[in-house]
């Protein structure tokens, strides 16, 4: 005799990248699907088997669902909401994170641990967030060039596993003697500013590239806002040392360190230059308008 099984109410989609971080998902993916449905929810599972897959997923079949559900890292959370922000889907989105760093998971105070995460995500809390609009795509956390921009996807998966954050900042002190300054002008709040810059983020939380934390009171997680930071390109050797003090440090009170708060930015290098939308390539972009949607993002868990 068949066990008595809860109705399932409700259908969530799951989409996983199985080869994010130490590709712990593969081992745990009835974990996810039976917490899941432990909370009245009918499963459909999606595989992702390139980039960019997980965005076309959340986009097409996204509002046939009452949740969806990604598991990888923040480039797989970026897609799915880049999905369903091209479509116009409003649905509560769950994070199981897997990644090398996990950076949303940890500034949003998400669960870390798969079962948990996946608790969390069936208890059905859902909050909101702003995210940041980069011409017609999207960032959850942070939108970067220059300095560490490759970093994200050019350091080795086994530096990146064994470091998590360190392996960024290692492979980007030994990059800044290479790097040519960038030439820009930034618009925010009516003010146009100019400069020659190694590095520059743009970024929903307080949170900086995993290096800097702002102070509570310049921005928080839904308040319309961005935090932009601006590392200035070094005319002196003492120069240099006050950024790879800085960096080494997280502390962004550093006369190389230049902050700007607003909700929209116009960004205007003199030649295209390279982004990173929470650490996947961009590619070379002009000018470039940057803003942010206030509490757009519903996330459950």
């Amino acid at each position: 005799m068949c066990a008595e099984m809860l109705p399932l109410e409700k259908k969530a989609l799951f989409i996983l990248n199985p080869v994010a971080g130490r590709k712990l998902i593969q081992r745990n993916v009835h974990t996810v699907v039976r917490c899941l449905m432990d909370h009245a929810y009918l499963v459909t599972t999606a595989v992702t088997a390139s980039r960019g897959e997980a965005c076309e997923l959340a986009a097409r079949y996204g509002a046939s669902f009452d949740l969806i559900v990604c598991a990888g890292g923040d480039g797989t959370l970026n897609e799915c909401v880049n999905g369903m922000a091209r479509e116009g889907i409003s649905r509560p989105i769950g994070y199981i994170p897997c990644g090398s760093t996990n950076d949303f998971a940890l500034t949003t105070d998400l669960p870390l641990d798969i079962q948990k995460a996946a608790a969390a995500v069936g208890s059905g809390r859902v909050r909101e967030y702003d995210i940041g609009c980069f011409d017609e795509r999207f960032f959850l956390h942070h939108a970067l060039f220059g300095a560490f921009t490759r970093m994200a996807y050019t350091t080795q998966q086994v530096q990146k596993n064994l470091l998590g954050y360190g392996a960024y900042v290692l492979d980007g002190l030994r990059e800044l003697p290479n790097l040519k300054p960038i030439s820009l002008s930034v618009t925010v709040n009516g003010e146009r500013r100019e400069g020659e810059y190694l590095f520059g983020s743009f970024s929903t939380k307080r949170q900086i590239a995993g290096i800097y934390e702002l102070p509570e009171d310049l921005i928080g997680p839904r308040d319309g806002k961005l935090a932009a930071l601006f590392i200035k390109a070094p005319k002196s050797v003492a120069d240099w040392e006050l950024i790879a003090r800085s960096l080494l440090s997280g502390d962004p009170n550093c006369p190389m360190v230049e902050i700007l708060v607003g909700s929209d930015f116009l960004v205007q290098p003199q030649k295209e230059i390279e982004w990173s939308l929470d650490g996947e390539s961009s590619g070379l972009r002009g000018t470039t308008r940057i803003s942010v949607r206030q509490a757009s993002l519903k996330l459950q868990g």
